[in-house]
């Protein structure tokens, strides 16, 4: 029985089975030098489509959560940063309580790994099949505060609300009016036991009323972030400090100087 090409490709187009379609002879040629069954055969096409299908996935989760760089687990220096606990780092990237709908804060000085680990577990989650978003709390609060002025701030929080993730990056860098900081309250009770929220911050939750302007809002705010929660506190030294010391343009603190090179080391 002859078959016709072009209607196989059709028909492939339609079926969106583009992977097949796409690289139809070069599949065919290794499933025969394969000498493959047909039943063998067809697990390997639709083996394939489905692995290209899970790829153009990721990619585009990857593309909408926003990352600002790509930044892995396995690429973060464990042995620079000893006060993060490996062994929970690896627990967390299980994303188990991204579907438990907890919430993860990063607290620490700027500059020791709290973006890396917070993009690294985004992206873990993504790869576990949770709708991730990226953003910094500084770009949030702007959004926010824009939509509430022009009437569209419940369509903003249902995009906020959304994903199963949300990674709040820089919490405390800069403080917040105090009308901000109650839609940013909204914004989290929203999000409370619907879907997780990750939050780096370079300031201690106590410091957390100085941040929003307002104790009582804070409060309210870590009420909810606190009651599901994983809290790790990174202690150290800035990677970007250690480099510059690393290459001579800064001089080591003497007290910090001999624990740093045996870190190191």
């Amino acid at each position: 029985m002859a078959v016709d090409h072009d209607l196989l490709v059709e028909q492939l187009t339609r079926l969106q089975l583009t992977c097949i379609r796409d690289q139809l002879d070069s599949l065919l040629d290794e499933a025969a030098e394969k000498q493959l069954t047909l039943r063998e055969a067809l697990a390997f096409l639709v083996g394939r489509e489905v692995a290209r299908k899970n790829e153009r996935r990721l990619e585009m989760a990857m593309k909408i959560a926003h990352f600002p760089a790509v930044r892995e687990l396995a690429d973060f220096d464990f042995k620079a940063q000893p006060s993060v606990d490996k062994r929970q780092i690896r627990e967390l990237a299980t994303s188990r309580w991204v579907a438990h709908g907890d919430s993860v804060l990063l607290l620490g000085p700027p500059g020791v790994g709290k973006s890396h680990l917070s993009i690294a577990l985004g992206r873990e989650a993504i790869r576990q099949g949770y709708s991730v978003l990226f953003s910094t709390a500084q770009a949030v609060m702007a959004s926010l505060v824009k939509a509430h002025g022009d009437g569209s701030l419940e369509d903003r929080l249902a995009f906020y609300a959304k994903p199963k993730l949300l990674v709040v990056d820089e919490l405390g860098y800069l403080p917040f009016e105090r009308h901000a900081a109650h839609l940013f309250f909204q914004l989290v009770s929203r999000r409370y036991e619907r879907g997780s929220i990750m939050v780096t911050s370079n300031r201690s939750v106590g410091e957390w009323g100085e941040v929003f302007g307002d104790a009582v809002v804070a409060t309210a705010i870590l009420d909810r972030l606190l009651h599901h929660s994983h809290v790790l506190t990174i202690t150290g030294e800035s990677y970007r400090l250690r480099e510059k010391r690393r290459a001579g343009v800064l001089n080591a603190p003497a007290a910090a100087a001999a624990p740093i090179a045996q870190v190191s080391a």
